[in-house]
């Protein structure tokens, strides 16, 4: 009898989750059927999406979340012991998988991290690719401008851009990201919009104006973005992460009027559009980084103890790049 370990929302979080709102437990799993198979977690992905779910997610239930497990032990001929596989089975140590469950065996990487199939291999990866190429539709000499510049998404689309002949616009939190983002990734300037002007900065990082924005953040600088927005610029909304973790709503100038008068397009988006697509982008991404035109940076936790931990440091903006938790 495998004993899994796993962490439990007990209750919805206001403001900035508390360990009291997500718990350590454990549970006896039953002995396996046919079809079956017993997936051990190895990496356990923590994303910005996953506190935009929790309002949603019934009490009592195991946090969601995607990870790379081994299978340690099968009942089904189509997942054998020893595989890598990468599924939504939640922040658990060991899950008991049914064959007709959505699993997907860990792709050949070409001798790249296993932990990438979570980060730029994986769904991050995807999200930057097709949200930023399918909605921007960048054309060289263009201005980017991409919000949360510094984590696993946003890093991505800033050299998506670059690779395209646009001239890239960071914005991140820290002086350190945007010394990564410019040195290491090639942005061509970055702001830090906890000390910066962000509209004062903006105008001197794009004299000529925005014509394609990355948005990962929403509120006041997404606002701020807008305005200074070329007509007929383009919007790809992937996140609103300035939002997740505040009681209420913050009342910011609404952006209406400069997508009115500029006649912006903007759209939002889930990745899962683009599932039948999917390998297209991995092949992609996976053939730039072997080229050296896509970097990436892993910012890794070890312990499953400590996933509520790295959690909560993304969230307040701690990781460089994919934040991660080794188990």
């Amino acid at each position: 009898m495998v004993v899994a370990k796993k962490w439990v929302l007990v209750k919805r979080s206001e403001g900035y989750p508390k360990e009291t709102d997500i718990v350590l437990q454990e549970e006896t799993l039953p002995e396996l059927k046919v079809d079956e198979f017993l997936v051990e977690a190895v990496y356990l992905s923590v994303d910005p999406y996953m506190r935009a779910m929790m309002p949603r997610s019934e009490v009592n239930t195991t946090m969601i979340g995607s990870q790379v497990g081994k299978i340690i032990e099968s009942k089904n001929p189509k997942y054998p012991v020893g595989k890598y596989v990468i599924g939504q089975y939640g922040w658990r140590t060991h899950t008991i998988v049914s064959g007709n469950e959505f699993t997907r065996i860990l792709p050949d990487l070409g001798g790249l991290p296993s932990s990438l199939a979570l980060g730029i291999l994986g769904m991050p990866g995807n999200t930057a690719y097709f949200g930023f190429l399918e909605l921007c539709k960048p054309k060289a000499g263009e201005t980017v401008v991409v919000s949360a510049a510094g984590g696993a998404v946003g890093s991505i689309v800033g050299q998506i851009a670059k690779i395209k002949g646009c001239t890239v616009v960071g914005i991140a939190g820290s002086d350190q990201k945007g010394k990564w983002l410019t040195d290491e990734l090639g942005f061509d300037s970055f702001i830090n919009y906890k000390t910066d002007n962000v509209e004062e900065a903006l105008k001197k990082a794009a004299p000529k104006g925005v014509d394609c924005y990355f948005d990962n953040v929403g509120g006041e600088i997404s606002t701020i973005v807008m305005n200074q927005m070329n007509e007929f610029g383009r919007v790809a909304i992937c996140g609103a992460v300035s939002y997740y973790n505040e009681k209420e709503i913050p009342k910011v100038p609404a952006p209406q009027f400069a997508i009115v008068s500029k006649q912006l397009r903007v759209e939002g988006f889930i990745a899962i559009r683009w599932t039948g697509r999917w390998m297209e982008g991995l092949k992609q991404n996976t053939e730039w980084i072997k080229q050296g035109k896509l970097k990436y940076h892993e910012t890794v936790t070890d312990g499953f103890e400590n996933m509520f931990k790295a959690f909560v440091d993304m969230l307040k903006g701690g990781n460089m790049g994919k934040a991660l938790v080794k188990a």
